[in-house]
């Protein structure tokens, strides 16, 4: 169907310019998650290839009803959002440029992922792999450069989000364990603090410091949002809520 054909169309020019150029422009309007999802690929073009990753900020996502339980509302990824996750792209070594998209020259469209036939409820490093035909190894840390901050080592961490939850799950339980914190934003820090009295909150300066709790923990625990994209791409031990 015409469908396929377009999508089919676009990755074989994906291909070519992989094959023929030093230097490859990827642009990428978020989720936050998707964003970090994508750098396993980048990572290993990066093996043969400059590449410079350009964010797109303030994309309408256009899904009715959408906003009522995302953080950045309508967009894919607002302003402030980038602004805190600027640090931790830049701090990644395979990426030669980290720059607000505005009308750079675009080789790859990693938001082009959203033509797939793909369940968009299951987040995946591997949706990127589909798209450009590059399969990275996913066994090995992906965010790099990433400090241990001695304060969190025998920290248990939360980041969960208001959707994705699991209702059959009760987090009670570990109430009787210290050094509970959570470090997301306040009210899912407030949603959960009503299973786990004795959490205590942390607001990040920015998405860097995150990553460095989170690699710095004794144990990452959260539901599929952001959060758990960081566990996951740092390797820290991590336990998934699944909600489906």
């Amino acid at each position: 169907n015409k469908l396929d054909l377009k999508i089919n169309l676009y990755i074989e020019k994906i291909s070519e310019k992989l094959k023929i150029n030093k230097e490859i422009n990827f642009v990428h309007s978020g989720h936050l998650g998707d964003l970090i999802n994508s750098l396993p690929v980048i990572k290993e073009i990066s093996k043969n290839t400059k590449c410079n990753l350009f964010v797109n900020i303030n994309k309408k996502i256009g899904v009715s009803g959408y906003s009522q339980y995302h953080p950045s509302k309508e967009f894919f990824l607002t302003k402030n959002s980038y602004e805190k996750l600027f640090p931790l792209l830049n701090s990644q070594n395979y990426l030669s440029r980290v720059e607000v998209y505005k009308e750079q020259k675009i080789d790859i469209d990693l938001d082009y992922f959203r033509e797939l036939p793909l369940n968009f409820n299951i987040d995946s490093v591997r949706w990127y792999a589909h798209l450009t035909g590059v399969t990275p190894e996913l066994s090995s840390p992906y965010l790099l450069n990433i400090k241990i901050n001695e304060k969190y080592k025998n920290k248990i961490v939360f980041m969960r989000s208001l959707r994705r939850q699991n209702n059959q799950i009760n987090f009670r339980f570990l109430e009787k364990y210290r050094n509970l914190i959570f470090i997301g934003l306040e009210k899912e820090f407030i949603d959960l603090k009503k299973q786990i009295s004795n959490l205590e909150f942390y607001d990040c300066a920015d998405f860097l410091e995150m990553a460095e709790i989170i690699k710095s923990s004794r144990l990452f625990i959260g539901n599929l949002s952001f959060g758990y994209t960081i566990a996951e791409a740092l390797k820290t031990p991590r336990l998934l809520e699944s909600y489906l």
